[in-house]
């Protein structure tokens, strides 16, 4: 930790935040390897561009991009005063969340365990 008065170090830690437009979603109902196929055919791309090939593709993952998509487009417009039709996608990338642990059951008293896979997908756009 850095030395000084509470203020310096709070500006210090400012100073390296990222400030590049970005929205995350968590705990979404969908896996990580099924959200990054989608999200491959998005990354460079401009965002209106994106939304265009989002909207278009026939996945479940798809549709929760799309809105994440959304989300960070709004907040580059909103929070940081960026031209909509010049950002792109410089990150997109999908975690691994938590399995939803559930049973089913099955004969002679015994049970199965299934396991519900979910995702943290963020994505980050940036200005050209």
């Amino acid at each position: 930790m850095a030395k000084g008065h509470r203020s310096q170090i709070k500006r210090a830690r400012n100073e390296n935040k990222d400030t590049r437009p970005k929205a995350h979603v968590r705990y979404a109902r969908v896996s990580a390897s099924k959200a990054k196929i989608v999200l491959d055919t998005i990354k460079g791309k401009g965002a209106g561009e994106a939304l265009a090939i989002l909207a278009y593709t026939p996945r479940t993952a798809a549709r929760i991009i799309e809105k994440v998509l959304k989300s960070a487009v709004a907040n580059a417009e909103n929070n940081q005063g960026m031209d909509a039709s010049k950002l792109f996608v410089q990150e997109a990338y999908a975690n691994k969340g938590p399995k939803m642990k559930r049973i089913r059951p099955r004969a002679q008293g015994r049970a199965y365990r299934i396991e519900k896979q979910t995702s943290h997908i963020s994505i980050v756009l940036n200005e050209r």
